[in-house]
């Protein structure tokens, strides 16, 4: 499926981008980092402008954010139900969870390219626990402001050698989302540990 998106970008331009920018936000599994270092890659070759590139996907990553988040609000309580009974969901669900209870905006921010796995679960859980619709969209913007740029960026920049960015980034992505995984379920160790009294 990568390839047959890749080939539609010099095509279609910012459409592709921004749909699978979309998608993506939306817990969809597309190739969207993937893609955005393709469109910066052929913004460099002179198939498409940087600035189509950059602008498409931001504005498809922040309308996915928006809807993730509307989803939620709307969804409430039955729609974390039901994302918890999908495989790996409950964990994932938790770790999302946790990091808007105790970071709210911040969490958006992160989770949009630092911890980019849990992006789509913490917009549907923003919006099911009542993140004021202006730190979630301060968040959104700002951090997909990041992504988006360090990804058509590291495209244009290194368009020779592709194949070889999107490794190191998604090995990157990885690590970053295991140490998100080994944080939170730390912190809920600690909360649930029984108090010990001085003799122990």
């Amino acid at each position: 499926m990568t390839d047959a998106l890749v080939s539609l970008v010099p095509l279609y331009g910012g459409w592709i981008l921004m749909i699978v920018t979309f998608l993506s936000c939306l817990a969809l599994p597309v190739p969207s980092s993937f893609l955005m270092l393709a469109g910066g890659a052929f913004a460099a070759s002179g198939d498409l402008g940087l600035g189509t590139a950059v602008l498409s996907a931001y504005g498809g990553a922040v309308a996915g954010d928006q809807s993730g988040y509307l989803i939620g609000n709307k969804g409430g309580a039955p729609l974390v139900s039901r994302l918890g009974r999908h495989p790996k969901g409950a964990e994932t669900l938790l770790r999302a969870t946790d990091l808007v209870t105790r970071r709210g905006g911040i969490a958006v921010f992160l989770t949009r390219w630092l911890f980019s796995p849990l992006g789509p679960y913490v917009n549907f859980i923003g919006g099911a626990m009542g993140l004021s619709w202006h730190r979630f969209t301060v968040g959104s913007l700002s951090g997909e402001a990041v992504w988006v740029s360090l990804y058509t960026g590291l495209g244009f920049l290194f368009a020779a050698q592709i194949v070889e960015v999107a490794q190191i980034a998604t090995d990157l992505a990885g690590l970053l989302a295991a140490a998100a995984v080994a944080g939170v379920l730390g912190m809920q160790l600690f909360r649930t540990r029984p108090d010990q009294t001085p003799g122990d």
